[in-house]
């Protein structure tokens, strides 16, 4: 351990520690912008410079190791002098529209600016950046004149996701984030996952709003109906300043009829539906020497990923649409059907974690009911900002049940939300379909956990299925690679383009390392405590296929459950 001192208070860290990491345990607060705690160290912002004595100016304390006996000094008047000029200077490159920004109340730079209390006009002339606002993306805009040089969304683009979508042009003064050649991110490899976004501090990458379009429905008469997303339940309420991980499905269907919903479905009964249609297609092309190994189709930013990157290895893709696609069409034709309703007067909304569903909805194919199957979908934080424009105490709801016929989805539908939980959810009822026999444990530990890469195998009646759980677009890069080299000894792979899963995709409030666990956690103890913990045994499910599907697989299910892909690779082009 390394013994320092910060401003009079004596601390202990670990070797390799930062002055930063060491402020923060005695519950210093070092203003930072480029720093993330999930990311590499970056100390461009320079906003946490600190003052070291025997050293000479001022040092980064982001970046400047910890060291024995050392004695920092966090805000003297040079440090607060200094931070004031280096927050000025960033500030004379951003428009002062606070106020009608999309970032509004949650933007770093604005509560670092506030913590810094700026009482008096700056001494250096404003430029802003000129950039032109890029709405062509169905789910991110763009607005590079918010920009800070952070470059936090490069290291997420082309790291984590190693697409590299965005990156520095230029130098000095004129340095500027852009997409390659300057292109509209609509016509880039973009998948739409949004963990650019998850990232910025600023406005300069937000999630494109669709809350306009919603009221213009509601205006319209249409019969509102929403589809709520598994995750979606541990996720809301610390977009509403609870904690990370904090359960609240009750009451988010009353405030979802508050503002106007006729109906509040729940997705786990597509994520059901999903596990019935996936399940029978593996044991397909088990039995019937299908293409394997078959790899899971719920992500949409994997699904573009894949048919940008590798559409020779489109075959590999389960034909199931997503859970939110497949709830869809069935919402405008088994739904409408039952409910004398014309589809033509149903809105139908999907509550998702996810940037990239955005995109999904629009898909050219996704219209199997003879409508455009899903009319719009909302994040959960454009559904926390309407919550909190409609004047609504979220932390003082009452619980409110979902509506039928959708009202019951199992715990493994649930577990969707988490990195493996989609494999998890097939092997409980594959498992069960082939043997016959009830598992003597539903929990499949092997596939849990934060790790990019897990493997797992499974025994079948005999046949030993190999499984793969992948999140990150970087670990599938891996995984295309291992199966064009012939070296991906696998039968089923999921794969999610977000950290953890859908608990941290791009619609959700910022994430880092630490509320993902606190997200993942909730879910499997809220999963435990559901009555029904397997697809298969889902009555609402078996109904459907009973009253209007028929059976998995069957002609009705292929006609509205099961999609086709496409070749992007044009997106590479220069």
């Amino acid at each position: 351990m390394i013994s320092l001192t910060i401003d009079g208070r004596k601390v202990e860290v670990e070797e390799g520690s930062s002055i930063l990491d060491a402020a923060r345990k005695v519950a210093i607060k070092i203003p930072t912008l480029c720093n993330h705690e999930d990311q590499e160290v970056k100390a461009n912002c320079r906003i946490c410079v600190v003052e070291v004595e025997g050293r000479p100016g001022l040092q980064a304390s982001c970046s400047t190791p910890a060291e024995e006996g050392m004695v920092v000094h966090a805000s003297s008047p040079l440090v607060i002098r200094t931070r004031k000029r280096i927050m000025e200077l960033i500030l004379s490159r951003h428009p002062a529209k606070c106020l009608t920004c999309a970032k509004n109340g949650e933007c770093e730079l604005q509560e670092v600016a506030s913590d810094l209390h700026l009482t008096t006009d700056s001494d250096y002339e404003t430029d802003i950046r000129k950039s032109e606002r890029d709405t062509s993306s169905p789910s991110i805009v763009r607005d590079m004149s918010k920009c800070i040089l952070c470059r936090r969304c490069i290291e997420t683009c082309g790291k984590m996701q190693d697409i590299k979508v965005m990156d520095c042009e230029d130098r000095g003064y004129n340095t500027m984030v852009v997409p390659p050649y300057q292109k509209n991110l609509a016509d880039t490899a973009c998948v739409n996952c949004g963990q650019c976004v998850q990232v910025c501090p600023t406005g300069a990458l937000t999630i494109k709003d669709d809350t306009k379009k919603f009221h213009e429905n509601i205006s319209a008469g249409k019969h509102m109906v929403i589809q709520l997303a598994p995750s979606v339940r541990v996720n809301i309420a610390e977009s509403l300043g609870e904690d990370p991980g904090t359960v609240s499905t009750g009451r988010l269907v009353t405030a979802l009829k508050i503002i106007g919903f006729d109906r509040v479905f729940d997705a786990n009964f597509a994520a059901d539906l999903t596990i019935l249609e996936e399940g029978n297609e593996l044991l397909s092309r088990l039995k019937g020497g299908g293409t394997l190994p078959m790899f899971t189709s719920c992500c949409p930013g994997w699904i573009k990923y894949i048919e940008t990157f590798a559409p020779d290895l489109t075959p590999h893709l389960s034909t199931c649409k997503s859970p939110m696609q497949m709830f869809g069409p069935l919402i405008k034709t088994y739904f409408a059907e039952k409910e004398g309703i014309d589809p033509k007067d149903i809105c139908s909304v999907a509550m998702m974690p996810c940037t990239a569903k955005k995109f999904e909805c629009q898909r050219e194919e996704m219209n199997a009911s003879g409508y455009q199957d899903v009319d719009m979908v909302l994040t959960v934080t454009e559904v926390a900002r309407m919550i909190r424009t409609a004047c609504i105490d979220f932390s003082k709801l009452e619980e409110t049940e979902f509506d039928n016929p959708f009202g019951l989805g199992s715990g493994a539908g649930l577990i969707f939300g988490a990195t493996g939980g989609v494999m998890e959810a097939a092997l409980r009822t594959v498992y069960e379909v082939v043997t016959g026999e009830e598992l003597a444990k539903l929990e499949f530990e092997s596939v849990r956990g934060k790790e990019g890469w897990k493997e797992a195998s499974v025994n079948l009646a005999g046949t030993e299925v190999k499984v793969a759980i992948v999140h990150t677009l970087a670990n599938a890069k891996k995984l295309i690679e291992l199966v064009r080299e012939g070296k991906a000894d696998y039968h089923f792979v999921e794969v999610m383009a977000c950290p953890g899963g859908c608990v941290s995709g791009g619609g959700n409030a910022p994430r880092t390392w630490s509320k993902v666990e606190e997200r993942l956690k909730a879910i499997y103890e809220e999963e435990k405590r559901l009555p029904i913990r397997k697809s298969h045994e889902n009555p609402y499910v078996k109904k459907c296929y009973e009253e209007f599907l028929k059976e998995p697989l069957g002609e009705k299910s292929h006609e509205l459950l099961h999609t086709r892909y496409y070749d992007r690779s044009d997106l590479l082009s220069v």
